[in-house]
């Protein structure tokens, strides 16, 4: 009797499992899958319309999340929200932007500086004064006006009323010394009766003895340049020359038209064929023809080249008060324009530097201001038509600019 349930034996050669064909065993069967119904969900970020079910619970999200972070829900409209960023941070704004500003301040003005100092002619060298007096506690500047039509075109001497002599001669003189105790600007008349002391020619270096001769002022310069009218202004004065800054007829009228003009109140009017000045009395702007003509005129007036020394000194404060004011000196339209204008033509000693050409220019509009004295150098005197110094008051007015004390003697 088989006891093994119907369709199974315990014969190993049989069959093995009902119905099977094969006399191996039969494999591993798949059992069918059953389906699970899932509920449909909403993904944060994803409307149900783009929901991808597939039947599994994976946890799978299918789709890119958009760039710059995740999505918020979808607002009228159909965009989807974006979520509120951080505050600004002002202090740090603040803080970037000021660090930027200071950073091109700094690098217009050093860039300003280089440009400026490349422009400078240093051609005059006063290493080739001999015998020079002592230095004194103010820094002193020998300023001088040449007649030098250097790069003027014939329009331009016409215009401006300079004729056409070759060379150059000293048309104005002026020492500026700043001091501590307040700036003082001396006039020296082109026709001041002085002595050519012993010195070196600036071009041949060959020493040329003392000789006793008299002449006058701007005679040294006419013979061997600026290093003979500093070597001789210290001869006949006593006071050391510390710089030397000239400007010839072209770039003084440059500098004024650059800066738009010079105020200037005019006592009294004045007519000079020669110069071309017509002016009347009042407060008026000078153009460069105007200026030009202002500071050369000398046969209008009864003291003559006196009279015109006073006008020159008027005229350069005036000038240079309204150089340096934050008009001029903030506005890169002006400023740029003015200082190109001057350092073209502007010929300097050459030790002179930015910053000593920067203090004469602010002493002289000290002066202006009424930090200062501006006087003739003290007259008594003629002699062959050449103006004689008085030498009591010159030697105490020398004293008192270089032991830098207040000057009280007073000029013509």
């Amino acid at each position: 009797m088989n006891d093994w349930p119907e369709g199974w034996s315990d014969d190993r050669n049989a069959r093995h499992g009902r119905g099977s064909a094969d006399a191996q065993p039969e494999g591993v069967r798949s059992m069918p899958h059953v389906r699970r119904p899932v509920p449909r969900q909403q993904t944060r970020g994803y409307d149900e319309a783009a929901a991808y079910d597939s039947g599994y619970n994976t946890g799978q999200v299918y789709g890119a999340p958009q760039r710059g972070g995740p999505r918020g829900p979808r607002v009228p409209g159909g965009s989807p929200a974006t979520a509120p960023g951080p505050a600004p941070d002002w202090r740090r704004r603040i803080k970037v932007g000021s660090i930027v500003l200071l950073v091109a301040v700094l690098g217009t003005t050093i860039g300003t500086y280089f440009w400026a100092d490349g422009k400078m002619r240093r051609e005059v060298d006063l290493a080739k004064v001999i015998d020079r007096p002592q230095e004194g506690d103010c820094t002193t500047y020998l300023i001088v006006g040449s007649d030098s039509r250097e790069g003027m075109s014939a329009g331009e001497k016409k215009k401006l009323h300079t004729g056409s002599a070759e060379g150059k001669r000293t048309d104005s003189m002026m020492i500026l010394a700043a001091c501590s105790s307040g700036n003082t600007m001396i006039s020296l008349p082109r026709d001041s009766d002085v002595e050519i002391p012993k010195f070196v020619g600036s071009e041949s270096g060959k020493t040329f003895p003392a000789q006793g001769r008299r002449v006058k002022l701007n005679a040294a310069y006419a013979e061997d340049g600026p290093e003979l009218l500093v070597r001789t202004v210290e001869h006949n004065t006593g006071l050391r020359i510390d710089h030397y800054a000239e400007i010839g007829f072209a770039g003084f009228a440059n500098i004024v038209d650059a800066l738009g003009g010079v105020e200037m109140n005019i006592e009294k009017g004045f007519k000079d064929k020669k110069s071309g000045a017509d002016f009347q009395a009042g407060k008026q702007t000078l153009n460069g023809e105007q200026a030009l003509a202002f500071v050369r005129t000398r046969y209008a007036f009864a003291e003559s080249d006196l009279a015109r020394t006073k006008n020159q000194q008027k005229f350069l404060s005036a000038l240079a008060s309204q150089a340096a004011t934050p008009g001029t000196i903030l506005n890169p339209f002006k400023l740029y324009p003015t200082m190109g204008a001057g350092l073209d033509t502007l010929i300097v000693d050459k030790d002179m530097s930015l910053f000593d050409l920067g203090e004469m220019f602010f002493a002289m509009k000290g002066i202006s201001g009424g930090d200062g004295t501006s006087m003739n150098i003290p007259i008594n005197g003629s002699r062959g038509g050449n103006l004689v110094w008085d030498k009591a008051k010159v030697q105490q007015l020398v004293k008192q600019i270089q032991n830098d004390e207040k000057v009280t003697v007073t000029g013509n």
